[in-house]
C-alpha cells in the first residue's frame, strides 16, 4: 500500500498526451488551425489577434495566465519573418505582459522562444514566444519534490478575463 501514496494522479495530462498524435493527424498544426478559425477563439483561448500575429493561452501551461504569441503564418525560425511580423510580435509581448500585470497580477515573466526540437520546441515548425507570469514565492514543495504544477485557475474563466480587459485595453480582436 505504501506505493499507493506516492502516486499523484493528473488525468487532466492525458488530454495533451493524446493531442499530441490526434491534433497533427486532424488539423496539422494546431497554431494555423486556431489562426484559419477566428469564429473560435473562445475555444480556443485565442486572446486577440493582429494583423500577422496573435496571442493565446497555453492550453498546458507551466503557471498561471501562460500565455503563447504566435505568427500567422507557418514559419518556425525568427530569420524566416519579416521585419513587420517582428515586430508585431514584439508588440504583442509588451502587450500581454501588461495585460497580465494587470489580469493576474504577475510580479515578473519568462519570456522566451524556443528555436527547433533539441531546444524544447513542442511545436518547431510554427514560431512562437512564451509569456509565463511569475509571482514572489511561486516555487513551492510540489514543483521541487513532485515534479509537478499546481495550476490555480481553469482556463475559461481566465480567458473571459483576459479577453474583456484585452478588448478593453483597445488590442485588437
Amino acid at each position: 500500500m505504501a506505493g499507493f501514496n506516492k502516486n499523484l494522479w493528473a488525468s487532466w495530462r492525458m488530454e495533451y498526451i493524446r493531442s499530441l498524435g490526434e491534433e497533427q493527424v486532424q488539423v496539422g498544426c494546431f497554431l494555423c488551425h486556431y489562426w484559419s478559425s477566428p469564429g473560435q477563439d473562445q475555444e480556443h483561448h485565442v486572446v486577440w489577434r493582429g494583423e500577422s500575429a496573435f496571442v493565446c493561452m497555453n492550453r498546458f501551461p507551466y503557471t498561471n495566465g501562460h500565455l503563447l504569441v504566435a505568427t500567422a503564418e507557418h514559419k518556425g525560425d525568427l530569420t524566416d519573418l519579416t521585419t513587420e511580423q517582428l515586430s508585431e510580435m514584439t508588440t504583442m509581448i509588451r502587450s500581454a505582459v501588461a495585460l497580465l500585470r494587470d489580469v493576474v497580477h504577475a510580479q515578473g515573466f519568462n519570456i522566451g522562444y524556443n528555436l527547433g526540437a533539441c531546444a524544447g520546441a513542442g511545436l518547431p515548425d510554427h514560431l512562437h514566444a512564451h509569456i509565463v507570469p511569475r509571482w514572489g514565492g511561486d516555487t513551492n514543495h510540489m514543483a521541487v519534490l513532485g515534479d509537478i504544477r499546481v495550476v490555480p485557475e481553469a482556463l475559461d474563466p481566465l480567458w473571459n478575463e483576459l479577453a474583456g480587459a484585452a478588448k478593453s485595453a483597445g488590442l485588437r480582436t
